[in-house]
């Protein structure tokens, strides 16, 4: 069995334990010591600083493996606000795939969704009260670098706030930002390490 922590990760938070960059005379910035003090968990995957919503973090190597492998195609969810009244072109441009400079980002699920309920954001979203916005739901089984943000410029449409709301089957639901809930699950086998055989 393994410990699984779903946690709602807070905008401008490092999803590690510690500041690298402090080493080098940065400011300090949260980090998730600031709230998770259980030892021996680690993240499962990455969520960028500026982004909110569920990282999963496990004290198994196998789940963190699984979770985190581009290879196993785990469906990440993301909530998406962005500038502007998004088109149905843009949405099936997503859904398709675009062009990005790393190459074409596999099939999407998208689907516009009505602004959710969500926390706060600290600080907030700037909004320019001559332009719109609009909110999306998409869900990519790959994770590229700032895939999510790169992907609605590419149709024009910068994201003003990005949310991921599930991995998998886990989701936030329920969770504030900065709180968390720990679970108990399967962890995958590991497997044998292979033995050189001598010739």
């Amino acid at each position: 069995m393994a410990t699984l922590i779903l946690f709602n990760k807070p905008f401008q938070v490092l999803s590690q334990f510690t500041d690298n960059a402090r080493k080098n005379g940065a400011d300090k910035r949260a980090t998730l010591a600031d709230w998770i003090s259980m030892p021996s968990v680690y993240p499962a995957g990455r969520l960028d600083f500026d982004s909110e919503g569920l990282l999963l973090l496990t004290d198994s190597g196998p789940l963190q493996h699984q979770i985190a492998s581009p290879n196993k195609k785990l469906p990440k969810t993301y909530w998406v606000q962005v500038e502007g009244q998004i088109d149905d072109s843009s949405i099936q441009s997503l859904r398709e795939g675009v062009t990005l400079k790393d190459g074409k980002t596999r099939p999407a699920r998208v689907e516009r969704l009505s602004a959710p309920d969500l926390w706060p954001r600290t600080p907030p979203v700037r909004y320019r009260e001559t332009v719109p916005t609009s909110w999306i739901s998409i869900t990519i089984t790959e994770g590229r670098n700032r895939q999510v943000r790169r992907m609605t410029a590419a149709v024009g449409f910068p994201t003003l706030r990005l949310v991921r709301y599930a991995v998998g089957e886990w989701t936030v639901k329920d969770l504030a930002p900065g709180e968390y809930r720990t679970l108990t699950v399967h962890a995958p086998a590991q497997k044998p390490k292979r033995r050189n055989r001598r010739s």
